[in-house]
């Protein structure tokens, strides 16, 4: 499903990247794995048309992204990839349901049918009692299930997750993980996963394994 060959990436005289030959497969769960500095984050970042990289090509099925004008590419990012953070980056002055909408919103929806797919989404999440909560009004792990829920919107192909568990407590950590895999087995959703845990990494159908800026 995604494809990247020959990935390069420098920031000044600093090689991040040094040629990534990457394939992932739709439905697969991988995590990305390597000490501080490997460059997981830049190559997550570049996967999911966030950043380009200096050479090479990201393709998804037979969508050359890197031939994409800007707009073309907003539009394809909205439409076929999903995000989760470490720090979950929700817009504070929204509720958890508008929050969610937001994708689907940009994504020109009917704001009745953004709200629809939202609550579809919280409800399956286990959020139909929060969703009119803020995110100052919920707990860490509420809010990373809103966040997995606003990356999952718009029905995208992929969900790209860089430390999604990092500021969580043990037993949120273990439903966050859990979840992941419940989302793929329900809706064959494919996941890439920048993470330091091992426990999660274990878990992964996968394993990519970076050491300065090249897969091991």
């Amino acid at each position: 499903m995604i494809s990247c060959k020959n990935i390069t990436k420098s920031f000044g005289t600093l090689n991040v990247l040094k040629g990534i030959d990457l394939t992932i497969e739709k439905g697969e769960v991988v995590s990305i794995v390597g000490p501080s500095g490997a460059g997981k984050t830049t190559l997550l970042q570049i996967l999911g048309t966030l950043d380009k990289p200096d050479s090479g090509t990201v393709s998804y099925d037979d969508v050359n992204v890197n031939q994409l004008k800007e707009k073309e590419l907003a539009a394809f990012r909205n439409k076929n990839i999903g995000f989760v953070f470490q720090f979950h980056q929700l817009l504070p002055e929204f509720t958890a349901l508008e929050n969610v909408m937001i994708p689907a919103l940009i994504g020109h929806a009917r704001s009745s049918e953004a709200e629809k797919k939202a609550k579809e989404i919280l409800n399956f999440l286990g959020l139909s009692d929060r969703i009119s909560h803020k995110p100052s009004e919920l707990s860490g792990g509420e809010k990373q299930r809103v966040a997995v829920a606003r990356a999952l919107v718009n029905q995208p192909e992929v969900i790209f997750a860089d430390e999604p568990s990092g500021s969580l407590d043990t037993k949120n950590k273990a439903e966050l993980h859990q979840l992941f895999f419940d989302l793929r087995d329900q809706f064959n959703q494919t996941f890439v996963i920048v993470t330091h845990d091992e426990a999660l990494a274990q878990l992964t159908d996968r394993t990519i394994s970076m050491v300065d800026g090249k897969i091991k």
